[in-house]
């Protein structure tokens, strides 16, 4: 999707008050995907909900035979929190070679991990997160390689997402454009995942 196209700057994947914000994502399962304004914030956003976090989800890229490409370090994702159990998963390629997945979730309590899969406890305040993962870091503290690229990304049930993007360095808020603000100011949030795993 990106790989031959230059990246610098901010990369949006989704934004919820977007033209057609789903046109690229693949939607999945029995639950419920759709755009609601949220009344807290006032503006569109895309909403994902299910009995079973685990059953419904939207995926980007829509072709898994392809993959996103984008080799910005920085990803952000700005979420509200349904008090539900929640989850979202990521690729990205090593300096190896190798495809690690990541996976964040609020039902797991404890990281474990595997060559090929870091599985990491998330937490989340009540209301609407900013979710940042530095994927240099997380790369190199679970596999002690170098992240390369970013290849695909899956969010599950139960959530609201406003936008998610890629950034080339950590942008404070009143650096950012206006349309990727929150016009509500977020909280301090404790919204954390764990970054120390054992090495592989």
């Amino acid at each position: 999707m990106f790989r031959n196209k230059l990246q610098a700057g901010l990369i949006s994947l989704i934004c919820g008050s977007g033209l057609d914000p789903l046109k690229t994502w693949e939607t999945h399962g029995n639950g419920c995907v759709r755009r609601i304004t949220d009344d807290e914030i006032q503006t569109l956003v895309i909403e994902i909900t299910s009995v079973q976090f685990c059953t419904t989800w939207i995926s980007l890229p829509r072709n898994p035979k392809t993959c996103i490409g984008i080799r910005l370090p920085y990803l952000t994702m700005i979420i509200k929190y349904l008090k539900l159990p929640f989850c979202f998963e990521f690729q990205v390629l090593d300096s190896r070679n190798v495809k690690r997945r990541f996976r964040a979730s609020n039902a797991q309590s404890g990281t474990s991990l595997s060559p090929l899969l870091c599985h990491m406890p998330l937490a989340l305040d009540e209301g609407w997160n900013r979710v940042q993962i530095d994927l240099i870091a997380f790369t190199r503290q679970a596999y002690g390689t170098d992240f390369v690229e970013f290849l695909y990304l899956e969010i599950y049930a139960n959530c609201r997402i406003r936008r998610i993007y890629f950034s080339d360095r950590w942008y404070k808020e009143e650096e950012l454009p206006n349309n990727y603000r929150m016009w509500k100011p977020i909280r301090k949030s404790k919204s954390r995942i764990e970054e120390v795993y054992p090495k592989v």
